[in-house]
């Protein structure tokens, strides 16, 4: 019996370190281009909990606080500390780092349908992978393949821009930068940002907080109340959002090679992560109301 205090110490402690390395991959993620850390949050098993966060945070980050600190800690390694590493990745070939990433969310598919399907499987569930997937793919290409357009920024334009950060923070694989890079705001909300212009920061605020209040909380009752649809819907996501990604040309036979090989690793890490996760769930980082 005394012997089982030191295996558990060390696996609190292997935890943490995992947890701090997804943390350091969503916040990788956030920096490459059509990566979504919603989609990673969801690759990880930690979107729930996120989400319950993020509807009643007094409530639940006192639950959650243990597995959220070495993930903040990772994602500040991996947005902040990684930028520079990232940029210049992409910058000497940004198909491999793509294909990397795209492996890894590959490699998670076989526990996001196991989770989803925890409580059994429905017709309905199929159905609401297939309607979310076809309704982003379809947003996606709509934007692609659309005409630009432009809007004179506005107190109510940068409303609209925050509603949609908080929009791609609740719904994986939502991008906001290419929707808004769309409408020609992307530029003057992000010079706004880098320069503290409150005409700027004061309306984005409004929208990102007065939509993450408002989602968080439809989303996090509909998992309560229909946890399987909401969570196939989810994976829809996360379908919809890797297609439009995949490398489709490439310099030479060699790049080709390299992408697959990118993918295969990122598949093999996943599917090791998803084992880890398996044995080590995300509700064993939940602290106790005792």
């Amino acid at each position: 019996m005394e012997e089982k205090k030191p295996n558990s110490a060390f696996a609190k402690i292997r935890l943490f370190f995992v947890r701090v390395i997804q943390g350091v991959l969503i916040g990788a993620g956030a920096i490459l281009p059509g990566i979504s850390g919603g989609v990673l949050c969801v690759v990880f098993g930690i979107y729930r909990q996120m989400m319950a966060v993020l509807a009643h945070p007094f409530q639940n980050l006192k639950l959650y606080w243990k597995m959220f600190t070495p993930i903040g800690i990772g994602w500040a390694i991996g947005f902040v500390g990684l930028a520079g590493v990232i940029a210049k990745l992409l910058s000497l070939n940004a198909a491999v780092i793509v294909s990397l990433f795209i492996g890894l969310i590959g490699g998670t598919f076989p526990g996001l349908l196991r989770e989803g399907s925890k409580n059994g499987r429905t017709k309905g569930m199929w159905v609401a992978l297939a309607i979310s997937t076809v309704a982003l793919l379809a947003f996606f290409y709509t934007l692609k393949f659309s005409t630009s357009t432009t809007v004179t920024p506005s107190f109510g334009w940068y409303i609209f821009c925050g509603a949609l950060w908080g929009i791609s923070l609740i719904v994986p694989g939502m991008s906001s930068s290419s929707l808004l890079m769309f409408l020609g705001l992307y530029q003057p909300m992000s010079e706004g940002i880098a320069t503290f212009d409150l005409n700027v920061l004061i309306p984005f605020a409004i929208g990102i907080i007065a939509t993450v209040l408002l989602l968080a909380r439809m989303v996090n009752n509909l998992f309560d109340k229909h946890y399987g649809i909401a969570f196939f819907c989810v994976i829809g996501f996360v379908i919809a959002s890797t297609i439009p990604i995949i490398p489709v040309s490439f310099t030479g036979l060699e790049e080709a090679a390299l992408c697959i090989v990118a993918a295969v690793g990122g598949f093999i890490g996943a599917f090791f992560m998803d084992r880890w996760s398996e044995k080590h769930p995300a509700a064993d980082d939940a602290v106790s109301e005792s």
